[in-house]
C-alpha cells in the first residue's frame, strides 16, 4: 500500500512504521486469534485519534496517525466530500500502470481490489455517493474522463491554406507583375490603384474561402463531441443510474453489458461470462475473458458477451486509450466520392482553360511579332531596336494577364465549396431531424439508396413493451396470474423472472413505485413480475446465489442462469428466450394447478399453435423453463444444461407499431426504394408486423417467396439466393450472419444498400452496407461505431427524412453545377473571342474577382441550401453509375450559355453605338448585364426540369435574401465604387436595358425545358 502514496523525505518515521506493519502482517497469518484482537484494538485506537485530530483541525498530512488511518479504515469510515487528504496522496502513475500493464503482482501488492477500493474511498457494492463536492474533488485529484484533443485550426491557418490554391497563386503573381509595370509607367499615385484593387479583391476571396472551411471545421467539432457523449450506468448512492461518460470519476462502479464500450480503465468487481474485444488496444482479434485471473478492463475496448461490473481506477489521459486519442484528431476535410468526382471534373475543365489560354497567347504573340498591331496614328506598334524593353515586357505581361484571366474564369473552383456548404448545411439540418452523421459521404450516398434493410424492434415499433398475455401450459392466465397459479409454481416463476435477467429493480426509500432498468424486453418482463407475480427482487437476491450465467445474444436467442438457495447445494437452472426454441428443449410443462404434465407430441403441437396465435397478434413470445439438477455447483460452471426442461409458461409482449410508419414505408416505396424487414422474431410475428406496416402486401407478394427464415436463406445455393433476393420482403429468425449475407448479395446485384442495426453482432452488416444506420437509443456502442449515421430517436420516419435529405444534397449540387458551368462556359467563350479580336478581355481582373467572390459564393450558398421537396420522393433513386451532369442539365446549360454569349458579345462589339456611350460606358453596361444575367439564371437553376422556377421560392428565405443582397452589392459597386470596379455610373434607361436583357433568360429557360431529352433521371 505504501507504494501508492506520495513518499516524502521528512516521513522516515512513517516508513519505518509501515515496514513494521508489513512484518507484523506476516506473523498475523500464523496467529489468527491474535490478529483479530490486534486489528480491532489498533483500528479503534486510530479512529479515536483521527476524530480528536479532526476536531483540532490539525495538519494531518504530517501526522503518523494519518498514514495509519489510511491503512486500516474501512471505506465507510472515510469522510465523504470536502478535501479528503488520502485521495490527494494517491499516486496516479501506479494506479494507471496496474491496468495498463495487466500486472497481477502489482495488484496483489496493493492488497487486491477490495483493499484498493478502501484506498480510493469507494464501495464495490454500493459505489460512490452522489455528493457533488466529492465528485468534483475526485475530478480535481484524478482528472476528468476526457482526453486532450489536438487544438482546432485557427482561422489564420485556413487563410494560409487558401493562399496555396493555384487559382489564387497565379492571379496574384500576375497582378504583382502588372502592379510593378503600372507603377513604373503611371507613377506610384495612380499606378498602384488597379493592382491594389486586385490584391484587395483577392484577399476578400481568400477570406471567403477560409471562413467557409473554418465554419465547417467548427461544425465537425460539435458533431464529434456529440457522438462521443456516451451514456453509461454506474452505482451511486447504492442505486444504478445512467450518466454521461464524461462524468465518470475514479472509484465509480460501472455496469457493463454486451455491446458497451469500456469507459475507463478499471478492475472487474463481478461478472457473468464477460468477454471483451481488445483489438483496438492490443491488436489481438481473439475475445478476452474477464475473471479474477484476468481482472483488467482497458478503456476503449468493447464488451462482446456477458455482463458485469467494474471499478474505475484511471480516467481520461491517464488511460492508454486517452493518451492514444490525445495524439489523434478526426479529419474534418474528409473527401467524399462526390467531391472526388467534382475535383476530377474541375481538373478536366482547367486543362481546357489552359489549352484555350495557350492558344490565345500564341495568336496574340503572332499579332504583335507580325507587326499587325498599330497605334492610333497607324504606325507599327513595335519597331526593331526602337521599342524599349520595358514596353515589350509590359505587353508580354498584359498578354499573360489575359491568359491568366481566361484560365481563372474557366476553372470552376467553387465546386468543392458548394459540396462542402451543401453537406455541412444538410448535416446541421439532419441533426435537428434526429440524425447524427458520422461520415460525410453517407449524406450523398443516402440519396442513391435503392434498398433499405431494417430491424423491427424500436425502428418500426414504439419500443414500449408490455406483457399482455400469459399462458401456463394450455391455460390462459393473463388476468390475476398471482392468484390463479399454484404457490409452488409461482415461487419458481418469480425466480426465473427476477434472477435470469440483466435488468435491475430498485426501490427508493421515499418512492412508491420501483425504478426498473434494463432493455425494453427485460423491463417489460420485470414490470410484469413485480406487479403481476408479486416478485420482490431484494428478497430473491438475499435468498439465492447466482452460480453461472449464460447471457442472451442474437445467435442463441435465449439466456440461462444457474442458482442455489444460500446454505443449500441443490442447483436450479432457469432458461428464458424465444418461445419455440425453449419449447423444443422441454420434456414437460406446468399447469396452473402446479402439476407437471408430460410433453407429448399432441401437447407440443397445441403449445406451438398457442405461440403462433400469439405471434399472429404481433406479440413477441418469450418462454420460461426450469430444471433441478443433481450436479454440484462446481460441475455446473461452464455450460448450463439444456435438456429435460419443464416449461413454466409463455408470455406475449406487445410492442405497438409507431404512428405514421405505414405512411413512411409507402413514401419509400413510391420513391423506388425496396423495403426489407430483418428480425429475430418468429415468422408469424414478423409477418403480422410487416403486414401492419405495409412492407408485405399479400395482393402483390407471393408469401412463400416474400417471407423466409434466416436458416432457409442461409442454406440456399448461391444461384438460388441471388434469384430470390429481390423478392424477399421479410426475413424472420435471422442471425447477424444472415443479415450480412443479404447485404452482400444485394450489393452484388448492384443495389445501393442502407442497413439499420442496434446490436454488437450487427457490426459486420453495418460495415458491409453502403450506408450503415445505427439506433441512438437501443444501439450498442459497437453498432454506433460501425455505422455512418446514428438515428437518435430510433424512428423509421427519421429514415425517410434522411432519404429525402440525401436526394436533396445531390440535387442541390447538380443545380449549382449547372449554374456555375453556365457562367464558366459563357465567360470562357466571350473572353477568348474578345481577346483574339482585340487583344484584351472585356472584364477586368477586379470585375472577374467580384463575380467569383459574390456570384459564385452567393450562388453556392443559395442553391446548395435548398430544402427537400416532395417531388424528390416521387423520382427513382440515382444509380451508382449515373453521370453527374445528365442530359437535362446539358440542355439547360447550353441554352442559357448560348444566349449569354450572343447578348454579351453584341454588347462588347456594338454596345457603344447602340447606347451612344464611350468605351468606359460600354464596359460598365457589359459588366452590369453580365452580372444580372447570372442573378436571373440562379432562378432558372432552382428547378432542373420543372417549368415553374418560382415554385416554393417563398419558403426559401435564404435564397431570397442572398439574391437581394447580391443585387444591392451590384448597385453599390456600379454606382458608388465605379472607380474601384473600373466602371461608370449608369442612367435609368441603361439599368432598364440591362435588367430586360437579363430577364429574357427566364422565357428562354422555359422554352428550352419544352425540348425533350433522353436519359432523364
Amino acid at each position: 500500500m505504501s507504494s501508492l502514496r506520495l513518499r516524502k523525505p521528512s516521513e522516515l518515521e512513517t516508513d519505518a512504521m509501515l515496514a513494521r506493519c508489513d512484518s507484523l502482517t506476516k506473523n498475523i497469518r500464523r496467529r489468527r486469534w491474535r490478529s483479530a484482537f490486534t486489528v480491532i484494538y489498533f483500528t479503534r485506537a486510530l479512529v479515536s485519534l483521527s476524530k480528536r485530530d479532526l476536531g483540532k483541525k490539525t495538519d494531518l498530512l504530517q501526522s503518523l496517525s494519518y498514514d495509519a488511518i489510511v491503512v486500516n479504515l474501512r471505506s465507510n469510515d472515510y469522510p465523504r466530500g470536502g478535501d479528503s487528504p488520502p485521495l490527494r496522496e494517491v499516486d496516479l502513475q501506479i494506479l494507471s500502470n496496474v491496468v495498463r500493464e495487466k500486472s497481477l503482482e502489482s495488484l496483489a501488492q496493493l492488497g487486491g481490489i477490495n483493499h484498493l477500493a478502501s484506498i480510493l474511498v469507494t464501495d464495490p457494492n454500493n459505489g460512490l455517493s452522489g455528493d457533488e463536492a466529492e465528485l468534483m474533488q475526485r475530478t480535481d485529484v484524478f482528472g476528468a474522463n476526457n482526453y486532450n484533443k489536438p487544438p482546432a485550426k485557427y482561422f489564420l491557418s485556413f487563410v494560409l491554406t487558401a493562399f496555396k490554391d493555384m487559382t489564387i497563386i497565379i492571379p496574384m503573381a500576375s497582378d504583382v507583375l502588372s502592379l510593378a509595370f503600372s507603377i513604373k509607367q503611371q507613377g506610384l499615385k495612380q499606378g498602384w490603384y488597379d493592382g491594389g484593387n486586385i490584391i484587395v479583391a483577392i484577399f476578400l476571396l481568400v477570406a471567403r474561402s477560409a471562413l467557409s472551411y473554418y465554419r465547417q471545421g467548427r461544425l465537425f467539432q460539435k458533431l464529434s463531441k456529440d457522438s462521443s457523449n456516451i451514456r453509461v450506468e454506474v452505482v451511486r448512492d447504492s442505486r444504478r443510474q445512467p450518466i454521461s461518460i464524461f462524468d465518470i470519476v475514479v472509484g465509480d462502479v460501472v455496469f457493463l453489458k454486451t455491446g458497451d464500450q469500456v469507459p475507463a480503465d478499471g478492475l472487474f468487481v463481478d461478472d457473468h461470462s464477460l468477454k471483451v474485444d481488445e483489438y483496438s488496444m492490443t491488436g489481438q482479434s481473439d475475445h478476452v475473458e474477464v475473471s479474477s485471473a484476468n481482472p483488467f478492463l482497458l478503456s476503449g475496448t468493447k464488451v462482446m458477451d456477458g455482463y458485469g461490473r467494474m471499478m474505475v481506477v484511471s480516467v481520461g489521459v491517464n488511460t492508454a486509450w486517452g493518451k492514444m486519442m490525445s495524439s489523434m484528431s478526426r479529419r474534418s476535410d474528409e473527401e467524399t466520392p462526390l467531391q472526388a468526382r467534382l475535383n476530377r471534373f474541375t481538373c478536366f475543365i482547367g486543362k481546357v482553360g489552359v489549352l484555350v489560354a495557350a492558344l490565345e497567347i500564341l495568336i496574340l504573340i503572332i499579332h504583335f511579332t507580325g507587326r499587325t498591331r498599330e497605334d492610333e496614328a497607324g504606325n507599327p506598334q513595335f519597331t526593331s531596336r526602337e521599342t524599349k524593353a520595358w514596353d515589350v515586357m509590359d505587353v508580354v505581361v498584359r498578354i499573360i494577364a489575359v491568359a491568366v484571366t481566361i484560365v481563372a474564369v474557366a476553372i470552376p473552383e467553387d465546386f468543392p465549396l458548394a459540396v462542402t456548404l451543401s453537406l455541412a448545411y444538410s448535416m446541421k439540418c439532419m441533426m435537428s431531424d434526429n440524425a447524427m452523421v458520422g461520415k460525410l459521404s453517407a449524406c450523398e450516398t443516402m440519396g442513391s439508396a435503392t434498398t433499405i434493410c431494417m430491424d423491427k424492434t424500436g425502428t418500426l415499433t414504439l419500443n414500449e413493451m408490455r406483457v399482455t398475455e400469459f399462458w401456463m401450459g394450455k391455460e390462459d392466465v393473463s388476468a390475476d396470474a398471482s392468484r390463479k397459479i399454484a404457490a409452488n409454481v409461482l415461487v419458481v416463476l418469480q425466480q426465473g423472472t427476477g434472477l435470469n435477467t440483466s435488468g435491475t429493480v430498485h426501490m427508493r426509500p421515499s418512492a412508491s413505485v420501483p425504478e426498473i432498468l434494463g432493455s425494453p424486453t427485460e423491463k417489460a418482463i420485470l414490470i410484469w413480475g413485480v406487479f403481476e407475480l408479486g416478485m420482490t427482487m431484494d428478497e430473491l437476491k438475499q435468498d439465492w446465489e447466482i452460480i453461472q450465467v449464460e447471457a442472451f445474444n442474437s445467435e442463441k436467442k435465449r439466456s440461462g442462469v444457474a442458482v442455489r438457495r444460500r446454505g443449500e447445494q441443490v442447483v436450479h437452472i432457469h432458461w428464458k428466450g424465444a418461445a419455440e426454441m425453449i419449447l423444443a428443449l422441454c420434456s414437460g410443462y406446468f399447469s396452473q394447478s402446479g402439476t407437471v404434465n408430460i410433453m407429448n407430441d399432441e401437447a407440443r403441437s397445441e403449445l406451438g399453435t398457442i405461440i403462433r396465435n400469439m405471434a399472429d397478434k404481433s406479440l413477441r413470445c418469450i418462454a420460461f423453463a426450469y430444471k433441478k439438477t443433481k450436479r454440484s455447483p462446481a460441475q455446473v460452471r461452464g455450460r448450463l444444461e439444456e435438456d429435460g426442461l419443464t416449461l413454466l409458461g409463455i408470455v406475449g409482449i406487445k410492442d405497438p407499431c409507431r404512428p405514421g410508419v405505414r405512411r413512411a414505408v409507402a413514401s419509400c416505396r413510391s420513391a423506388g426504394v425496396n423495403m426489407k424487414m430483418i428480425t429475430g422474431d418468429n415468422v408469424h410475428t414478423a409477418r403480422a408486423i410487416a403486414l401492419e406496416c405495409g412492407i408485405f402486401n399479400p395482393d402483390e407478394d407471393i408469401e412463400h417467396e416474400a417471407i423466409v427464415e434466416g436458416v432457409q436463406f442461409r442454406n440456399y445455393l448461391p444461384e438460388q439466393r441471388m434469384a430470390a433476393i429481390d423478392k424477399i420482403r421479410v426475413m424472420a429468425r435471422s442471425s447477424p450472419f444472415d443479415k450480412f449475407l443479404m447485404v452482400h448479395c444485394l450489393k452484388q446485384k448492384g443495389h445501393v444498400v442502407a442497413v439499420t442495426g442496434d446490436g454488437t453482432n450487427d457490426g459486420p452488416a453495418l460495415k458491409e452496407a453502403d450506408i450503415g444506420l445505427s439506433m441512438g437509443i437501443l444501439g450498442t456502442e459497437v453498432a454506433k461505431e460501425s455505422s455512418d449515421i446514428v438515428i437518435l430517436d430510433d424512428n423509421f420516419a427519421s429514415m425517410v427524412t434522411l432519404l429525402s435529405w440525401g436526394r436533396c444534397v445531390y440535387n442541390n449540387i447538380q443545380k449549382f453545377i449547372q449554374f456555375q458551368l453556365t457562367l464558366n462556359v459563357a465567360s470562357l467563350v466571350i473572353n477568348f473571342v474578345a481577346a483574339v479580336s482585340s487583344g484584351d478581355v472585356p472584364l477586368t481582373a477586379v470585375q472577374l474577382l467580384w463575380v467569383n467572390l459574390v456570384m459564385d459564393t452567393q450562388g453556392a450558398l443559395a442553391l446548395a441550401t435548398e430544402q427537400p421537396t416532395n417531388d424528390l420522393m416521387q423520382k427513382p433513386p440515382v444509380g451508382r453509375t449515373e453521370p453527374l451532369i445528365n442530359s437535362v442539365m446539358w440542355r439547360n446549360l447550353t441554352s442559357q450559355a448560348s444566349y449569354q454569349v450572343i447578348v454579351l458579345l453584341t454588347l462588347q462589339f456594338k454596345g457603344g453605338s447602340i447606347f451612344g456611350v464611350d468605351e468606359r460606358g460600354k464596359d460598365a453596361i457589359f459588366f452590369n448585364c453580365f452580372v444580372l444575367c447570372q442573378i436571373f439564371n440562379e432562378f432558372n437553376a432552382r428547378k432542373l426540369e420543372d417549368k415553374n422556377v418560382f415554385q416554393g421560392i417563398h419558403k426559401n428565405k435564404l435564397f431570397l435574401g442572398i439574391v437581394s443582397l447580391t443585387i444591392v452589392l451590384q448597385v453599390v459597386l456600379v454606382e458608388l465604387l465605379n472607380r474601384f470596379a473600373n466602371t461608370e455610373r449608369l442612367d435609368w434607361g441603361q439599368w432598364g436595358a440591362c435588367i430586360g436583357l437579363a430577364a429574357l433568360s427566364w422565357p428562354i429557360g422555359l422554352l428550352s425545358k419544352c425540348i425533350p431529352v433522353s436519359g432523364k433521371n
